[in-house]
């Protein structure tokens, strides 16, 4: 990443990226698919429906591999290795911690969550067994995030692609042998999933533990060490706290969504399988630029850091005006692949022309948001998308959803808060950009 043409490290560190997400996002996906074409809509909301409690509960594990994957490139491209060692064996001791207390929080209440967030009781008896199968395996979740942010912030992204494509290859077959094959409906998927993110997360260790670099992984210094754990958990925080009230506001959208019916949240959640990949590229790149500024500031090749950065803002920007045509051309087609109701299909198209037209903006918010993070400015970025992402959204959906007609209402929450989220950011970029001339200090 500090070396050769800018354009070609970008993408060859990207491109694999991208793919892995796209990977680790096939798993729910295919649960969906799956479930929704050989179960029925009921089995399709109630997967959809539990996406969001999976996600708030593994927050804090993605905002720490986020917070260790930034040290981690920075002591890498710095060549300081002991560094760097006490940071990855941190890292994991963290996984160990969190995996565990969210597979006991998430078993325990995962009913009275559901309940609080308003699910149909014709969903609840799949809905809550599909969550505690799901949160049964969650340690392997939360180790594999900490081993894959161990390879992408090294730059070797290319096996953690690897690891998930086995992965993925084993829940696709998993569940159409235990879905189509023994009838076992939202059980059968959430054993698929907890099966292959297993194997991804075995894979994943044993490369780690055997390779000859100065990132392997030793079992036995895996620990909890207060002043490294310290750091990886101060600079992950701003990350982690970001998407656990992130993932909040969702829940509360999605909680409006629960309002209006089985059929309606499981068109909801078949846009939303959807978006998820369509949204990988962009959060790709900007792990990307979080990497290649961090690397290349603690290179001290500040220029090439910024440098960079722009590129993946162009990036970001021609590729999400491309999956806005695509959305909006192929609507009716892209839904019916999930169901054949005609309320499902209303719902799904519905929520696409509500967001579609707005990808470039958050193509905006994450791309200055991922430099922002690799210069070691992660408050900042974390206190636009708080406001813009969750408390904005808040209070849209406290005052305005009652004033905009059916659940179009609930959907405008998203593209609303996504252009103010923009607007922020770059005042907040300008801002700095002012303020480091005038102190005549340099922003990258």
């Amino acid at each position: 990443m500090t070396e050769g043409k800018i354009i070609k490290s970008i993408i060859i560190y990207a491109i694999p990226l991208i793919l892995g997400n796209f990977m680790q996002q096939l798993y729910s996906t295919v649960d969906s698919f799956v479930v929704g074409n050989y179960v029925g809509a009921t089995a399709l909301a109630a997967v959809g429906a539990s996406g969001q409690l999976t996600y708030f509960l593994i927050a804090f594990c993605l905002g720490a591999s986020a917070g260790g994957g930034i040290l981690i490139s920075q002591f890498y491209g710095a060549k300081s290795y002991d560094e760097l060692h006490h940071v990855i064996h941190n890292m994991l001791g963290i996984a160990v911690v969190l995996g565990l207390v969210s597979t006991v929080v998430g078993v325990a209440f995962c009913p009275q969550l559901l309940r609080a967030m308003g699910t149909p009781e014709d969903m609840m008896p799949e809905a809550v067994l599909y969550l505690r199968i799901y949160f049964g395996g969650m340690i392997f979740m939360t180790f594999y995030n900490m081993l894959a942010a161990i390879l992408n912030a090294v730059g070797n992204s290319t096996k953690s692609l690897q690891y998930l494509v086995v992965s993925s290859l084993v829940n696709i077959a998993l569940d159409f042998l235990l879905i189509c094959g023994f009838g076992m409906g939202v059980e059968g998927a959430a054993i698929a999933t907890v099966i292959s993110q297993g194997v991804s997360s075995i894979l994943a260790f044993r490369y780690l533990a055997k390779v000859d670099a100065p990132y392997r992984v030793v079992f036995r210094d895996i620990s909890l060490d207060k002043y490294w754990a310290m750091r990886v958990v101060r600079i992950g925080l701003p990350a982690a706290i970001q998407n656990a009230v992130i993932s909040f506001s969702n829940i509360l959208i999605q909680t409006g969504v629960n309002a209006y019916g089985t059929n309606v949240v499981a068109g909801f959640s078949a846009y939303m399988k959807v978006d998820g990949f369509n949204i990988l590229p962009i959060l790709s790149f900007s792990m990307a630029a979080t990497t290649f500024v961090g690397q290349n500031i603690g290179a001290g090749k500040r220029k090439r850091a910024f440098q960079g950065a722009a590129m993946i803002f162009v990036i970001n920007l021609c590729y999400t005006l491309m999956m806005t045509a695509i959305m909006l051309g192929f609507d009716t087609q892209i839904i019916s692949a999930f169901s054949k109701e005609p309320e499902v299909i209303t719902s799904g198209v519905m929520c696409i022309w509500a967001l579609a037209p707005f990808y470039s903006v958050l193509g905006v918010i994450h791309s200055l948001a991922g430099a922002l993070r690799g210069t070691g400015d992660t408050m900042g970025p974390m206190a636009i998308i708080l406001i813009s992402l969750c408390l904005f959204r808040v209070i849209w959906i406290w005052t305005m959803t009652s004033r905009i007609d059916g659940v179009m209402g609930v959907y405008l929450t998203y593209p609303t808060s996504f252009v103010l989220g923009a607007v922020l950011m770059v005042i907040y970029v300008l801002f700095k950009y002012h303020r480091s001339k005038q102190k005549k200090e340099k922003l990258w």
